[in-house]
């Protein structure tokens, strides 16, 4: 059967993968330009190396890929989180690379007022374990102050009623800062707001606020959202000037409210609390000032009482000049005994001075140690005579001492010597007993050949041989034997039974 190429079934185009794929991205863009997608965000990892974000939207039945690309995050009011409901604005699109879709997205905002709900709390939370809500940390609101800051708008009724109240109560020079407090911008506009009145210089051109009120109207809770916002707590809690938070009506409660020193449930209230009521204040300090007058009137009049009864109570000059007049009497009368007994007392001390003056003159010095110097010659006379007979004596006993110790050592001498000529006879007995001449008396002989060598062996003796023999009376000549015609004698080492030595077979 014959190989051949499969035909085209039908008239269907022919694709590529990459114009399939364009097409389906043209076809679902057309489609879907701009969509509102409402769903859990779910694999939320934040940005990536890139900046970019990726996450998936899903409901109980589907889920759909999310893109923000980098330049959208850093404008979106509400951040995505992790199990947060939202409504994602953007447009569906087609990725080639993984044949799938997803939604490019340009706008996020929370679900209702559940999720927005949720997010504070959260949000709270976080703020709150950073010690920003922490009541050590805030401030006291001035009694007076100079100058009163506020940031709102310039244009609603908040500022209007605060105005109003500030000049009822008591005017001041008051500040305004106008900012948006709705919208996208208004919490960077409040906290640059907060952040400008805290870094006006003191003394400078525009008067530093001693405190500072951020109000604004009642609205729902979307409205308030920007008073909720992390810049404008931070703000809040960071600020070195008395603040104020003033949003809302008095069931509105804000994260900005938790970080300020002072919170009031309306603006009106918050103008209330930072300034007191000047006519209240006069007739407080009418009052005071009655009160202080009346005081000082009955405190001089006690205290001229008090005095003119301690008048009555002191004594007369005469009275107190009485007894110091007795007293110079008495010690007149005593000063001229005093005196005499004074004198005599400095003419003996004066008299024990002089003979104590005459004691120490040169001639009684020199007297004093000519006595002094006799005394001493007489008792070295004496000494050196004492002196010499006890040298004296000391010489005749170590002369005695030394005759004992002399005979002594003589007696000792004769007899170390007579033991030491005791031991060498021994010896010398001894000696002669192991010596040549005992053995040769024992009938022993020194053989010697013509050198004088002493023969030691039988072998050593060759016919023909002189030799010295020694005996113990004597010593005489001999000729070892030895010939072809007469037969070498036998040689003996040993000593014969009977008939002499063994030295006599030698001849």
């Amino acid at each position: 059967m014959d190989s051949e190429s499969p035909q085209p079934a039908g008239n269907a185009p022919e694709w590529s993968v990459s114009d399939l794929s364009g097409a389906l991205k043209r076809t679902l863009e057309d489609a879907f330009g701009f969509v509102r997608v409402r769903g859990e965000i779910s694999g939320y990892r934040g940005p990536v190396g890139s900046g970019h974000v990726y996450f998936s939207l899903k409901d109980a039945n589907a889920k759909i890929d999310a893109v923000i690309w980098k330049g959208v995050f850093g404008r979106l009011k509400t951040k995505p989180q992790e199990g947060l409901e939202v409504i994602a604005t953007g447009k569906i699109t087609t990725f080639a690379g993984k044949s799938s879709y997803q939604i490019i997205i340009d706008s996020l905002e929370p679900a209702g007022i559940g999720a927005l709900m949720a997010l504070l709390e959260e949000r709270r939370k976080k703020l709150a374990a950073e010690g920003l809500f922490d009541p050590g940390r805030k401030q006291l609101i001035p009694f007076l102050p100079r100058v009163v800051g506020v940031v709102t708008s310039p244009t609603g009724a908040v500022i209007r009623d605060i105005l109003h109240r500030l000049e009822e109560r008591f005017p001041r020079h008051v500040l305004v800062w106008p900012v948006r407090v709705q919208g996208e911008t208004s919490a960077a506009e409040v906290a640059n707001a907060i952040a400008g009145f805290n870094a006006l210089p003191e003394g400078g051109r525009i008067p530093r606020p001693d405190v500072i009120i951020v109000a604004r109207g009642g609205g729902s809770l979307e409205d308030l959202m920007g008073f909720n916002e992390e810049v404008v707590v931070r703000a809040a809690a960071a600020s070195l000037i008395p603040l104020v938070s003033a949003v809302g009506h008095e069931t509105d409660v804000t994260l900005i409210d938790h970080a300020a020193d002072l919170r009031s449930p309306t603006p009106t209230g918050a103008a209330e609390k930072v300034v007191p009521v000047r006519a209240e204040l006069l007739a407080q300090v009418t009052d005071l000032s009655r009160r202080l007058s009346g005081a000082t009137l009955r405190l001089s009049e006690r205290r001229r009482s008090d005095l003119r009864a301690l008048a009555r109570a002191l004594p007369t000059p005469e009275a107190l000049l009485a007894a110091p007049r007795q007293r110079l009497d008495l010690a007149a009368a005593k000063l001229g005994p005093a005196l005499a007994r004074n004198a005599r007392a400095y003419e003996q001390r004066l008299a024990q001075l002089d003979r104590r003056l005459h004691a120490q003159s040169p001639a009684a010095r020199l007297a004093t140690h000519a006595a002094r110097l006799d005394g001493l010659g007489k008792r070295l006379a004496a000494a050196r005579g004492a002196l010499l007979r006890a040298e004296r004596d000391r010489i005749a006993r170590a002369g005695d001492r030394l005759d004992a110790i002399t005979a002594r050592a003589v007696a000792a001498f004769s007899r170390q010597i007579q033991r030491r000529r005791d031991r060498l006879d021994s010896v010398w007995k001894l000696a002669a007993s192991l010596g040549p001449q005992a053995v040769l008396a024992r009938g022993y002989a020194l053989v010697r050949d013509e050198g004088g060598n002493l023969l030691r062996s039988a072998t050593a003796a060759r016919p023909g041989l002189a030799l010295q023999v020694t005996l113990a009376d004597g010593s005489f000549g001999a000729v070892v034997p030895g010939g072809a015609s007469s037969p070498q004698a036998p040689r003996s080492s040993g000593r014969k039974a009977a008939g002499g030595s063994g030295q006599g077979d030698l001849f």
